[in-house]
């Protein structure tokens, strides 16, 4: 019988505290109206192809939209408050987003509370300061107040339970060289804040905002509730506050320890899934026997495995309908009308092939995916053995200095890159005008495929997240990614863009979705009337 580790048991404590924090408590819960709920599902699942993100970060995605929203009416009254938490939390659960009667009805308080907060830090701490760096301002807390909302509503304490765990461990493990520091390339005090971003990084692929929160409350542990001293000083200072958390998600060397973390993150997820077995007192008994530990790990490892094929597929279709409705229509709408001005009409069969060009790039990029070799299971294992037993020895990982490339190195790769986009670019250019094309539609088709390549990159590296083997990749990949690389550049540039002027968004955000949101809850207080009007008759 092997020992367990000091972090490996304060894990299991935590993943035992969340399984019986699941027990259904008594108490009154929100309920929504079957009905209304059925056709707000319906439309929140058109955004949801729309607004695709990660799956994960769909459901704060639709709070953050929102709670915008709401917070849009505040603005043009000024901040003068008022109950919004309840609209909020009512909506959220009939488009889906959460359990119907499953809710407390005493979050909503809490979730009012949350809201008053940051409209307290908005108002006080937003005087005297320009437009633009207010409203950077503006949405930044609006997405760290929808990552507080979410955590009242459901909150995420297995998934805290192991970044800690990763962290400790990581701790422990990533060591940075002293010429690090001796050039000021990192502080002392930011290395375990640079872990903690990795670690979130890697193990849950989480983005920004909800880092950014957990930022605050690590650095800021009144932040969750404050007192009003407490938070008389965050407003005071939240520009600082923020700045500070802007800069240590950018950080220079934030990319070596978020590969590092990457590289081992499927350890920690298998043991995470181990730990939230349906029979979680009979497994934490026998994965002291390492034996036993590993046929559990096998079992996790097959299952995660059939579950990321599942994702990868369902990812690649709503990624690519998602750039096909936001992105492609509104291009192919430009296209329309460039056409019109420069050669009078578009033929239908160009159109067809705007369509059918992202449709085959990505299905082609999804069927190429590769799953784990068969080693990469062994390695898995070894590795897990490592972290949740007892070790008189620990690997560590060292965090270097980047090599510095001379000037000619620097002239070479540069060279070498602007002649893989020449070749790419003037490649796909050819084609097109070998087909005749006209030049509207060359850049268009362009586009189409810059934008497609970078969301099946994104996919095709999701595809990898329990490969902890090293895949160096021959004459070939390296080949491809010196033509590849520079359109994917674009689609990412492209796709970034978008994000901000998205027409298709902005029209369902501004003529949509307030009109619709009225009458959901016209729809549910409708059917209230008509069911206390059938108990009259009773």
């Amino acid at each position: 019988m092997a020992e367990i580790s000091q972090l490996t048991k304060n894990l299991i404590s935590s993943y035992s505290f969340w399984q019986k924090s699941k027990i259904k408590k008594e108490g009154a819960t929100i309920h929504v109206d079957e009905v209304a709920s059925k056709v707000a599902s319906f439309y929140e699942r058109i955004r949801t192809i729309v607004d695709w993100k990660e799956e994960h970060l769909m459901q704060r995605a639709a709070i953050i939209r929102k709670l915008k929203r709401r917070f849009l009416d505040l603005e043009l009254n000024n901040f003068s408050g008022g109950e919004i938490a309840e609209g909020l939390v009512l909506e959220l659960i009939r488009g889906g987003y959460f359990p119907n009667d499953t809710i407390e009805e005493s979050k909503i308080q809490d979730v009012q509370k949350i809201i008053d907060k940051y409209i307290f830090i908005l108002k006080e701490g937003s005087e005297n300061k320009k437009d633009k760096t207010r409203l950077q301002l503006y949405n930044r807390l609006l997405e760290i107040a929808s990552c507080e909302i979410e955590e009242t509503l459901t909150p995420s304490l297995k998934e805290m339970a192991l970044i800690e765990y990763m962290f400790g461990l990581m701790k422990e493990r990533i060591k940075v060289s002293e010429a690090v520091y001796q050039k000021n390339l990192l502080k002392e005090d930011q290395k375990d804040i640079q872990i903690y971003i990795a670690v979130q990084q890697s193990l849950f692929k989480f983005d920004d905002p909800i880092i950014g929160y957990n930022l605050l409350k690590y650095k800021y542990p009144t932040w969750e509730n404050p007192s009003d001293l407490d938070l008389l000083e965050f407003a005071k200072n939240i520009y600082k506050i923020s700045a500070d958390i802007e800069k240590e998600l950018e950080h220079p060397l934030a990319k070596k320890f978020y590969i590092i973390c990457e590289k081992y993150d499927t350890a920690y997820l298998l043991i995470g899934d181990i730990l939230a077995g349906e029979n979680t007192e009979k497994i934490i008994n026998e994965v002291s026997e390492p034996a036993l530990l590993e046929g559990y790990i096998r079992i996790s490892y097959a299952s995660r495995l059939a579950n990321l094929k599942t994702k990868i597929t369902r990812a690649a279709v709503y990624s690519t309908s998602s750039i096909f409705i936001t992105k492609i229509l509104s291009l192919i709408i430009l296209e329309l009308l460039l056409a019109k001005i420069f050669s009078g009409s578009l033929h239908w069969n160009i159109l067809i092939v705007d369509i059918l060009i992202p449709t085959f790039l990505m299905a082609a990029l999804v069927i190429n995916v590769k799953p784990p070799s068969k080693k990469n299971i062994n390695m898995v294992i070894v590795e897990i053995m490592k972290i949740f037993y007892q070790k008189e020895k620990t690997d560590t990982y060292e965090i270097r200095i980047p090599r510095k490339r001379g000037v000619v190195t620097r002239f070479i790769l540069s060279l070498s890159y602007l002649a893989g986009t020449v070749i790419s670019f003037g490649f796909l250019y050819w084609v097109f005008t070998y087909f005749g094309f006209p030049i509207s539609s060359i850049i268009i088709n362009i586009i189409f495929i810059a934008l497609i390549l970078f969301a099946g990159t994104v996919v095709q590296k999701r595809s990898q997240e329990l490969t902890i083997e090293d895949n160096q990749g021959g004459f070939l990949v390296f080949v491809s990614d010196i033509l590849f690389l520079p359109i994917a550049g674009l689609g990412r540039w492209m796709s970034n863009k978008w994000k901000r002027y998205n027409i298709v968004t902005t029209f369902l955000n501004v003529l949509i979705d307030m009109p619709f949101s009225v009458f959901v809850e016209f729809l549910e207080r409708w059917r209230g009337f008509i069911k206390d009007k059938k108990d009259d008759l009773r």
